[in-house]
């Protein structure tokens, strides 16, 4: 690659990729450079200073110096030594010694690096002030423990997009002027920062990820609900996947035994993961103890079981499912002739499939890795911070250290993402009524597209007009004015330049599409200037365009769009495996007669909630994989036990196999939907030093005949009476199904309803604990209400979290309707 070049590290010649940090390209070739400031995704504080490099004989910052052909790079001097172990030894001033009963001992990285550098001594000192406690969200704040690094504050701003952290100043003593002149420079400027300062927190903000914990390297932030709770080095820490949201990011769970008196039952006390590597949303990290508690197997229940699939006309299931479990399901369905039912799948392979008709490819084109490289991003029909947080980081990750744009496009009005970026220069947000997304997509394609089809282009043209409007110019000109000399009445030319405004008239093209999301022709000019130097283009689909009445068309212009346009599409799959599910299995429409329900009700139910009629396991209690929104096939493992029965039993009986283990099914898995014939334990599930995510493989697309048309835009917005709004389906932050709604950490805090902005709270004269009359598609249901302090605007969000949640009823398809609410 031409963009790649040869330096020297520590005698060792190495390849890096022009412009690369030298912490990063040390990292990449086993190099170690000690630092506990900095995170890989994101940019360089230099707070820690402790990756302190001598590059071409001078000392620099390895964090935040770029690598250069042919640079000599040495890790480790005389000097660096003594700068590092001063840094350490000011890192321990008045540190507590709380070790044996600190959350973060035995993976602190204070006691790391303070005896890597054989801190054995403490040659500075201070008087310490009071800094108590803090209770935040889902943590709890120690003070007398942060080191001031700054990761949390970092984490927050460039990953997650929140910004809910900051560096704040304290209350101290000053440092003794004497240690000036005796301490290394850096160690003295780092003291100072650190005797000055402490972290600061905004409520409003956060949307309890809790990534700041994990980024957290000592033992200053901690989940509230595992501290003192258990030592780190007792638990036993096992590999999987994020089980609730379609990123299906790393994480490790971590067990031990339930408690002295029970050693035989495991139990998960925290979910932890790789915060140089991946983010894992709030759901992740806190809904973990979903598992379904069964203490034997009931040969009676599961006699019936067979029997119910046996005279099933219909096979419900959700898409919080494995890969594996979805194929087994497509086998019996297959074997018994009863249809499969998944509707959140079907609308998604429908949308996929009308997709590829015009793209020529199976699959969508990016995956959410692409979005964080990208430099330009458009995200349409997606209510981001809750559909997909990962989503979210992604696109924040693409302007924040990419230095790239972005725009937003969705009714509901969100002042998190406006977080993102610098709103009007390298962000936009446009809350657009519901219905017109379609005049969007063809906005993408006026803008961007190339080599249009001849009827695309024709109706594009067909909405364009040149219109004329005013411009106010200042010109200089120059004027020559007579002035008297007052004392001899002699007349002289002086010479001036004056400002004038001059008005002119323009001419420039407008386009129709422009007013049906409510912008004029500045907003083309601001695409222009944010376009400038961006080269790396991405588009983020939703699930408001897979639900729309025009779905059919939308996925085609979707596909348009990756054809004609740079832009790359990645198209958010809504359940955890709704892609998996919508590769592996035939999906029909319910009908008529006996249904067996796969957490799901039904007329008999397989539940992993211990609500149904024969228990199975819970994603925390199996082994398998699922397909994510990268396209890839991801492994996840069993972290506790299960004492019930299995979907692969009673496959076995229906199918007159005898398969031991449902991952088993992994090598089987349809090749002519991309997948492999790969054995589960050999799947690859690992972060390499060189940033790469060696985790399982990546679906195979292939090529498509393309021959379709695209229907011209029909724009029919949803009209309200005086008495109506709108209502849009969606849930809260960190709430996304039935097993997430009952882990203990979310329960009491996350309750089911609708939730409005404040203001329209306070419009309706609602006051806390109200509930409210829903009426609409001619129902009427009675919901909790609630305030939302992270939306704005008129639209309230009603939640659906809750299994076959009653809330389903007031929409169609579609996630926006028109209804009355008012106060019950």
């Amino acid at each position: 690659m031409s963009d790649m070049i040869t330096l020297t590290i520590d005698g060792k010649e190495v390849q890096a990729k022009d412009g690369e940090s030298i912490l990063n390209v040390a990292r990449a070739n086993d190099v170690f450079v000690p630092a506990i400031c900095y995170l890989t995704r994101c940019s360089p504080t230099l707070a820690c200073r402790l990756c302190l490099v001598e590059a071409d004989g001078k000392q620099v910052y390895g964090c935040n110096t770029k690598v250069k052909a042919d640079m000599n790079i040495s890790t480790i001097t005389e000097n660096i030594s003594k700068e590092r172990r001063a840094m350490m030894e000011v890192y321990d001033v008045n540190h507590p010694l709380q070790c044996g009963v600190c959350d973060q001992s035995g993976e602190c990285e204070l006691q790391n690096y303070s005896l890597y550098m054989k801190v054995d001594s403490q040659n500075y000192t201070i008087k310490d002030i009071h800094r108590p406690v803090q209770h935040w969200g889902v943590m709890n704040y120690d003070p007398a423990l942060c080191i001031v690094c700054e990761r949390c504050v970092t984490v927050c701003e460039d990953m997650v997009g929140s910004n809910a952290l900051s560096t704040v100043k304290r209350d101290s003593d000053n440092i003794e002027k004497v240690f000036k002149d005796e301490m290394p420079k850096d160690a003295y400027a780092m003291w100072n920062k650190l005797n000055k300062s402490l972290i600061g927190y905004d409520a409003d903000a956060c949307t309890n990820c809790g990534e700041c914990i994990s980024a957290c390297p000592v033992g200053a932030l901690v989940s509230h609900d595992f501290q003192y709770t258990s030592n780190a080095w007792e638990l036993k820490k096992i590999p999987a996947a994020n089980p609730h949201s379609s990123d299906c990011a790393f994480m490790y769970y971590e067990i031990k035994h339930e408690s002295i008196d029970n050693h035989a039952t495991k139990k998960i006390y925290r979910v932890n993961s790789e915060p140089h590597y991946s983010t894992v949303n709030g759901a992740g990290r806190f809904a973990y103890d979903f598992e379904n508690k069964v203490q034997s197997k009931d040969k009676i229940a599961f006699s019936k079981a067979l029997e119910a699939f046996k005279k099933a006309k219909n096979i419900k299931f959700n898409s919080y499912i494995t890969n594996e479990e979805a194929f087994i399901l497509q086998k019996i369905a297959q074997k018994m002739g009863a249809n499969l039912v998944n509707e959140d799948a079907r609308r998604y392979q429908e949308f996929l499939k009308n997709y590829s008709k015009i793209s020529g490819k199976s699959l969508y084109s990016s995956k959410l890795s692409d979005v964080h490289n990208a430099n330009f991003v458009i995200s349409v029909g997606s209510y981001l911070k809750s559909d997909l947080p990962n989503a979210r980081y992604a696109f924040n990750n693409s302007v924040s250290i990419n230095k790239g744009s972005g725009l937003y496009f969705h009714p509901l009005a969100d002042p998190i993402m406006e977080k993102i970026g610098k709103k009007g220069k390298t962000t936009e947000f446009i809350y657009h009524d519901a219905m017109v997304e379609e005049s969007i997509l063809y906005f993408i394609l006026y803008k961007f597209g190339k080599d249009l089809p001849t009827d695309i282009q024709a109706y594009i043209d067909s909405l364009k007009e040149t219109k004329t409007k005013t411009l106010i110019e200042v010109v200089k000109e120059n004027i020559v004015e007579i002035v008297v000399d007052e004392a001899t009445g002699e007349e002289k030319e002086v010479k001036k330049i004056i400002s004038k405004n001059v008005s002119k008239e323009v001419s420039y093209e407008y386009i129709s599409l422009l007013a049906d999301f409510g912008k004029d022709e500045k907003f083309i000019d601001l695409i222009d200037e944010m376009l400038v130097k961006k080269d790396t283009f991405s588009l983020i689909i939703g699930e408001d365009l897979i639900t729309h009445p025009n779905a059919e068309n939308l996925a085609k212009l979707c596909g348009l769009i990756d054809k004609c346009t740079a832009f790359d599409v990645v198209i958010i799959p809504s359940q955890t495996n709704t892609l998996g599910v919508s590769q592996i299995c035939t999906l029909s429409g319910e009908v008529s007669g006996y249904s067996v329900g796969y957490n799901v009700k039904a007329d008999f139910e397989l539940s992993a909630l211990g609500d149904g009629d024969l228990d199975i396991p819970a994603l925390n209690q199996q082994e398998g994989t699922f397909t994510n929104i990268d396209k890839k096939v991801i492994p996840t493992n069993a972290a506790i036990g299960f004492n019930g029965y299995t979907l692969n039993e009673i496959a076995n009986e229906l199918l007159n196999e005898d398969v031991e283990y449902t991952i088993e099914y992994t090598a089987k898995l349809p090749s002519e939907k991309g997948y492999k014939s790969v054995a589960f334990d050999d799947l690859p599930n690992r972060f390499g030093n060189d940033q790469v995510e060696y985790r399982g493989y990546e679906l195979t697309s292939s090529e498509m005949t393309t021959q379709d048309t695209i229907k011209q835009n029909n724009v029919e917005k949803i009209t309200l009476e005086e008495d109506e709004i709108l209502i849009y389906k969606a849930n809260p932050i960190n709430q996304f199904n039935e097993f997430t709604s009952i882990s203990h950490e979310f329960k009491e805090n996350f309750q089911d309803g609708i939730f409005f902005s404040k203001l329209t709270f306070e419009k309706l004269e609602l006051s806390e604990g109200d509930k409210v009359k829903v009426n609409a598609n001619n129902q009427e249901l009675v919901l909790n209400a609630f305030v939302d302090i992270q939306i704005e605007g008129n639209i309230p969000y009603v939640s659906t979290f809750m299994k076959n949640s009653a809330s389903n009823v007031l929409f169609n398809t579609y996630r926006f309707n028109k209804a009355k609410v008012v106060k019950a």
